[in-house]
């Protein structure tokens, strides 16, 4: 019991220091300032001189002086220079120099002359010395100081390029790149003394990530709420989603919450050119962590690191990254003792993470960052509509509705597409409309109206997009249109926008009906003109992939029977066999040829009950460039599909409310984690770029190919 009393005592008293480190003197000797300074003394010795001043004169100055007779002596040093002694009784017809201090004027050299080449000086002075009694001599002095410089100079140099390179090829400044520092780590500490400005209540939309993150922080501030019930802290928590969805955000926030230090660096901060340095980086950095425990250490996108073990294409040599893997292993539960640090992480390809990588006693929890919910889509909104001058009659209801699909960092940028959109319209507010523009541009890409396009082109794009629009219309499981258009985006000619429901699974009926409404503007082609184009590549494309998917992945083909060879672990992408034999391979792409002209058939039959109805929307979008879902009512109808999911989503909802009030944390109100999960999903406009994998994420588009 003593001891633990001590432990407990050193852990509150270490918790009283944080995060003020011990600081060092504030100004350190540096011994390059004492170089440079014996240097400058050094050029000054070789470039001064001591002793009196004197006067600057010029060889006929001097030969007027020497018929005056008022020159003493002559000193000629070097054959460089001549220095003039002037007779003390001569010296008040010249202005001289102010003599130096603590020097006698009388004494001289008082001029200084540089003598001209040849015999002719020698000449003359022999013949003064004669008529006017001067003297004359010749000295060779050594300047001892510039023959050092010379010498010393190129290995200056030599040295000072050299370290040079070798700080370039360290990474530059900072702790990690001093030439015998490149093997510490680069991580950057945040503190009281530099902390981050971001807390919990700036991410928005991620309350079950936020709640699992919160709570490791919570243990740090209050231990004993979790340590009287035998708990213990996590070591560990990966951040796993998609780009954009808010996990480098979740772990800002983290470092302005927690009041431990927090160390900051990304997965490439360790791979360097020279071997061993990784390792060397992760042990520093668990070094640096372990003194200022208890510590959080967050590693950005660190598949960077982490990736598996020996699948790796390109073995057969000592692999760099492996060894700082192995390091990272060993640190965070190896066989010694790593207590009082905590790491996160974050990445968006958790499948490639090595697996004792991912065990617990490393990583302890996986939180899934997923993309944002309807809910979730407006609490992001809010927070990125708040900077903005936005018009009265913006629905962030609508909007959300509107981003289905879109990430956090999505979200933030179709505000800000928004707000140049708006600007370059010259508006004084944001409108709906701007925002409907911005959703149109990054879904589908920049309005190219400059393209030429051809009369017989523009009809033939006309009818594609209006078969589209007409079988998704005439479908129940197909996906109910938004708008369609003929003005070219990005790659593609035309475009038809659709909002598809947000399914948690699919059924057969359901996607047989989406290849359908895929397959509708080459069935249209077909129906109206007899032959068909090039344009439906990216249809093509996508129910191919989708036809494989549900043969070979989801199992439901028939004759293929209840198999999927889908390999989650990730190992196949390494592997150049197939799990299956080639007369099951044989089958299969029979099956899908067979499934993909069977929807083929039944969408031309749906057309041509439909062709005048199916020529009359292609003409008005011909006229107009743009319908919308009205035009398609006023034509077609409205859809009987659409009350009938109306009342089951409205029951959905109200479900969900109902046990989101009935399962609300006390603390803010929010539902549990299990009852968002049973959250209805909403309908989301279709996007132009197509994952087959994802029947969330259909789309449609017309190349130019």
């Amino acid at each position: 019991m003593s001891t633990n009393d001590s432990k407990k005592q050193s852990n509150t008293k270490m918790k009283g220091k944080f995060p003020k480190s011990p600081k060092g003197p504030k100004n350190p000797l540096n011994f390059y300032w004492i170089y440079a300074i014996i240097a400058v003394i050094l050029i000054s010795l070789s470039l001064l001189e001591l002793g009196p001043s004197t006067s600057k004169t010029t060889y006929p100055g001097f030969k007027k002086m020497v018929e005056s007779g008022d020159v003493d002596k002559v000193i000629i040093i070097n054959y460089e220079t001549a220095k003039v002694y002037i007779k003390s009784d001569s010296l008040k017809k010249y202005k001289l120099e102010e003599p130096a201090i603590g020097s006698n004027p009388k004494t001289g050299p008082h001029f200084y002359f540089t003598p001209p080449k040849g015999d002719l000086l020698t000449e003359n002075l022999d013949t003064w010395q004669q008529e006017y009694g001067i003297s004359y001599d010749y000295v060779t002095q050594d300047n001892w100081t510039r023959d050092i410089l010379g010498y010393l100079l190129p290995f200056a140099l030599l040295i000072g390029l050299w370290v040079l390179l070798m700080r370039r090829m360290g990474g530059g400044g900072g702790p990690g790149g001093q030439i015998f520092n490149i093997g510490k780590s680069k991580a950057q500490l945040f503190d009281k003394e530099a902390s981050v400005k971001v807390t919990f209540n700036d991410v928005a939309g991620l309350e079950e990530a936020k709640e699992e993150v919160q709570e490791i922080v919570d243990f740090l501030k209050n231990p004993k709420k979790y340590t009287t019930l035998g708990a213990k802290i996590p070591k560990g928590a990966l951040l796993v989603g998609p780009p954009g969805t808010g996990k480098t955000l979740l772990a800002k926030a983290v470092a302005g919450e927690a009041q431990v230090p927090f160390f900051s660096l990304s997965g490439s901060d360790f791979v360097e050119m020279f071997v061993g340095v990784g390792a060397s980086r992760v042990r520093d950095l668990f070094k640096q962590a372990k003194e200022k425990a208890p510590s959080i250490i967050f590693i950005d996108e660190i598949d960077a690191i982490g990736r598996a073990r020996g699948k790796n294409p390109m073995q057969g040599s000592n692999d760099e990254r492996e060894n700082t893997l192995n390091q990272l292993l060993t640190e965070m539960d190896g066989f010694g003792t790593n207590t009082g640090v905590i790491l996160l992480a974050a990445t968006n390809r958790a499948d490639i993470l090595d697996r004792a990588l991912l065990r617990p006693g490393r990583f302890d929890r996986q939180i899934h960052v997923d993309l944002p919910e309807l809910e979730e889509r407006k609490e992001i909104l809010k927070v990125h509509l708040k900077p903005l001058k936005i018009d009265k009659s913006i629905d962030i209801d609508f909007l959300a509705s509107q981003t289905p699909g879109f990430s956090g960092a999505e979200i933030a940028n179709l505000c800000n597409e928004a707000a140049l959109i708006a600007a370059r319209k010259k508006r004084t507010e944001i409108g709906r409309q701007d925002f409907l523009d911005a959703v149109d541009r990054i879904i589908a890409g920049l309005e190219k109206k400059s393209k030429i396009i051809t009369a017989s082109e523009k009809k033939v794009i006309a009818y594609h997009e209006a078969g589209h629009a007409t079988v998704s219309w005439l479908l129940e499981h197909a996906h109910p249109l938004v708008k369609v258009t003929i003005v070219p985006r990005g790659r593609s000619l035309g475009a038809a926008w659709y909002l598809p429901e947000e399914r948690q699974i699919t059924t057969k009926k359901q996607m047989l009906d989406e290849m359908c409404a895929t397959l509708g503007g080459r069935a249209a082609e077909k129906v109206i003109f007899g032959e068909i184009s090039t344009g439906a590549l990216s249809d093509l494309e996508k129910i191919t992939k989708q036809a494989y998917a549900m043969t070979t992945y989801y199992g439901l083909d028939e004759e293929v029977g209840n198999l999927s060879f889908y390999d989650s672990t990730g190992q196949s992408d390494y592997s150049f066999s197939k799990p299956y034999s080639d007369k099951v391979a044989e089958l299969i792409d029979e099956r899908v040829s067979q499934l993909i002209e069977e929807m083929y058939q039944r969408t031309i039959q749906i057309l041509e009950e439909n062709k005048e109805k199916l020529t009359e929307l292609a003409e008005l979008l011909l006229e107009r460039e743009v319908i919308f879902r009205e035009d398609l009512e006023r034509i077609f109808g409205e859809r009987p599909f659409d009350k009938k999911r109306e009342a089951e989503k409205e029951l959905a909802k109200a479900e969900w409310e109902r046990k989101r009030n009935e399962n609300a944390l006390p603390q803010n109100g929010t539902a549990a984690t299990s009852i968002s999960e049973e959250k209805p999903k909403e309908d989301k406009p279709e996007e132009i770029t197509s994952n087959t994998d994802n029947p969330t994420e259909n789309s449609k588009n017309l190349n130019n190919e």
